[in-house]
């Protein structure tokens, strides 16, 4: 009887355990939705029209964006590693500040760093306004800054936003590694360039290869600043073919050409984890050498802090004066800004909990399936759930509006009802698509959180009677606890400063704040823009201080 009652007992785990399995796999065929869309129109999209865009508008974008991938990413890993060096290396007055303040870029989307520094560094703004006057030029006909609508200008803004990506990977390797090495450089003589760049560069070649590859997907996914700048990339030619010309075909077709270069960058980032996971991080970690002669303070001090002034405080200070100037004048904010900051705060809601929950399904399948049957589905899953964040908001959106398109046809059909746009003309489009994208935070987290519990809690708690899902959550959810809470404010963050999804995929007279700000930047009314950039920034500044919270504890 007891061995009956076991392989019933054994047959229902099972069976829950499939349940869990195969709701995994849906939710990843949902993430795969956009892929196969992409890949059916580059084959039977418009040859005419794609024939016009290889000839005339791809090789002109192609150049763009391989340019701005180039120039960025130099820029990135010269500012990333140096910042780095700088804060692990040496001990400096104001140092611990600036360990922290490196990372506040990352709460200022591109397109709003490149939206002020429009009006900042604008003929007749304040910057060469005032360099006219200090030199007594009297018109912007005898002195001008070079224009910053240019692919430099745009090199520029998303160097200085993008470079926290590689001092985040570059410095934890700095402080887990160089110590002993380079001691041992020191002592046969080695100078400060030497240690530098015949050790401890080499070793940071893996985390410098990971931060980089984020930050030119980054720079891909971007639609905003390239806008603004007026540069020119195979992301707004995208948008603009699909906008402008109407021709879904041939925007997936151009996506197919972005996925390649992803790809690339995904292997880019494969070879510096696999390279980072080499790497001995049991050596003593490296403690910073005190500057004593102030020549060399004030050369740290004005090196460690030049690109938090142009990436963080600068454009933080004009948003702040601009919403300021805004209030004064008018004196309150417009309905309509009012009406988007609800609707973003609603989007951003609820794409976080459905984006958690579906998360902690493919998780916990995964989490279960290797560890007690040694399937390999489980991490298929999990590996397929991340797809949606390595390609450009663009691309994923471009792909969505055929599936969308198809299931309002197919609704209005059965239902014989006539308006055709019952998904599209939804929020709900939106967070499809913001749950795809931003998935890969919630599996990534949450499996992270499931790799530090002890098995021991679910081998006590299925003796005690509890099923699976009961397992998770009486013992697993309350530890998962802080876990959960650091992804959703991530999520969260991210849904709120969205573009380029939003902007394709938003119903009518629907507008978030990052796209309220898009237009008023198209229409060149500053001012209020300012105020919707400072919410989104102000709500950046969340995980930017949950990161440095992170950097604390590693010391």
């Amino acid at each position: 009887m007891q061995i009956y009652f076991s392989r019933w007992l054994s047959y229902i785990q099972a069976e829950r355990g499939l349940i869990w399995l195969l709701s995994s796999i849906s939710i990843s065929l949902f993430v795969l939705i956009p892929f196969l869309v992409l890949a059916w129109w580059s084959v039977y999209g418009d040859s005419d029209i794609w024939k016009h865009l290889i000839i005339y508008v791809i090789p002109y974008a192609s150049k763009n964006t391989i340019t701005l991938l180039i120039g960025v990413g130099f820029l990135v890993s010269f500012l990333g590693t140096g910042c780095a060096w700088l804060v692990t290396a040496y001990d400096f007055p104001s140092k611990r500040t600036l360990e922290w303040a490196l990372l506040l870029p990352l709460s200022v989307p591109t397109y709003i760093v490149a939206f002020a520094y429009l009006d900042i560094l604008h003929p007749i703004g304040p910057v060469q306004s005032a360099i006219r006057y200090i030199f007594g030029f009297d018109n912007p006909r005898q002195f001008h800054l070079p224009d910053i609508r240019s692919i430099y200008g745009a090199i520029f803004v998303l160097g200085f936003v993008l470079y926290p990506y590689v001092y985040l990977s570059t410095r934890a390797l700095f402080m887990m590694q160089a110590s002993n090495l380079l001691e041992t450089a020191r002592s046969l003589g080695s100078g400060k360039f030497d240690i530098f760049f015949r050790v401890a560069f080499p070793l940071a070649r893996p985390a410098i290869s990971i931060g980089l590859s984020l930050a030119l997907l980054e720079t891909l996914n971007d639609i905003g600043a390239s806008e603004f700048l007026g540069v020119q990339t195979l992301t707004t030619s995208i948008y603009t073919t699909w906008i402008t010309r109407s021709d879904l075909g041939s925007a997936a077709q151009i996506s197919i050409m972005m996925l390649i270069i992803v790809i690339s960058l995904i292997f880019l980032e494969n070879f510096g984890i696999k390279k980072k996971n080499q790497i001995n991080t049991q050596i003593r970690t490296m403690k910073g050498k005190k500057l004593k002669q102030k020549g060399q303070i004030c050369i740290a001090i004005f090196l460690g802090w030049i690109p938090v002034l142009i990436g963080f405080i600068t454009p933080f200070l004009y948003l702040i004066l601009e919403t300021y100037k805004r209030l004064t004048l008018v004196g309150n904010i417009s309905h309509q800004l009012l009406k988007s900051l609800i609707n973003t705060l609603i989007l951003a809601f609820s794409s976080t909990i459905f984006t958690l929950i579906f998360g902690l399904i493919i998780a916990w399948a995964g989490y279960n399936l290797n560890k007690n049957n040694n399937f390999n589905l489980g991490y298929l899953s999990l590996k397929i759930s991340s797809l949606g964040y390595a390609i450009p908001a663009t691309v994923l959106a471009i792909g969505l509006l055929t599936p969308f398109n198809w299931i309002d046809h197919i609704f209005s059909k059965l239902t014989n009802y006539h308006y055709s746009q019952i998904l599209m003309g939804s929020i709900f489009a939106l967070i499809f698509a913001y749950i795809i994208r931003f998935l890969a935070i919630s599996t990534g987290y949450i499996e992270a959180g499931l790799a530090k519990i002890q098995p021991e809690l679910e081998e006590i708690s299925r003796l005690l009677g509890e099923s699976s899902g009961s397992t998770l959550r009486r013992v697993y959810l309350p530890i998962l606890r802080p876990t959960l809470i650091a992804a959703a404010m991530l999520i969260f963050v991210d849904s709120m400063k969205e573009l380029p999804a939003t902007l394709l995929l938003r119903p009518m007279n629907f507008d978030t704040l990052s796209t309220w700000l898009y237009a008023e930047a198209v229409r060149g009314t500053y001012e209020e823009g300012a105020i919707a950039a400072l919410c989104i920034v102000l709500a950046g500044l969340l995980p930017v201080a949950f990161l440095s919270k992170i950097n604390a504890r590693m010391e």
